[in-house]
């Protein structure tokens, strides 16, 4: 296959799966044996059946969830992206009641692809940058704002 034939297998995950919503993959789409090694994602069984359930997990916290490849590249049989992520969190996410806060951040990812089957996903997102939009986490500037209250007044050690 040539590298646009891979690009092309890729931007179809991305704009006729996760953009949709559409968590019926086949082996067109995945190997049966395929890995995602996205160090933010919780563990999923490989092939189809797993990608399917990261698409419903993310789309039951984000339905309105896309993703829009920005750049993309491919050399042999690897293709790397990058991407942006926008949702609005209206859905449980691994445990985290719904907020209704609207979200954008960015991922990067680089897939295997062979004989237009995607057999490999690398994918890291700023997830940090995501928790903290839905409120989860809190931003460096709402820990500064919680360490200088804290702190506010109070003798600092070795100090006065």
């Amino acid at each position: 296959m040539s590298a646009e034939d891979n690009k092309a297998a890729v931007r179809h995950f991305w704009q006729d799966h996760l953009n949709t919503g559409n968590a019926t993959l086949c082996e067109n789409d995945f190997a049966p044996d395929a890995v995602n090694h996205d160090p933010s994602s919780p563990p999923v069984p490989p092939g189809p059946e797993g990608i399917s359930q990261l698409i419903t997990l993310y789309r039951t916290a984000f339905p309105d969830l896309t993703a829009t490849v920005e750049d993309m590249v491919a050399e042999g049989d690897e293709v790397a992206y990058r991407l942006t992520f926008h949702g609005t969190n209206q859905g449980e996410l691994m445990g985290m009641p719904a907020t209704g806060k609207h979200v954008s951040y960015t991922g990067i990812g680089i897939d295997k692809v062979v004989n237009g089957t995607i057999t490999e996903m690398w994918l890291n997102f700023d997830a940090l940058g995501m928790l903290q939009q839905v409120g989860a986490v809190p931003s460096p500037r709402e820990m500064a704002k919680k360490a200088a209250y804290y702190y506010a007044g109070k003798e600092v050690k070795g100090k006065k």
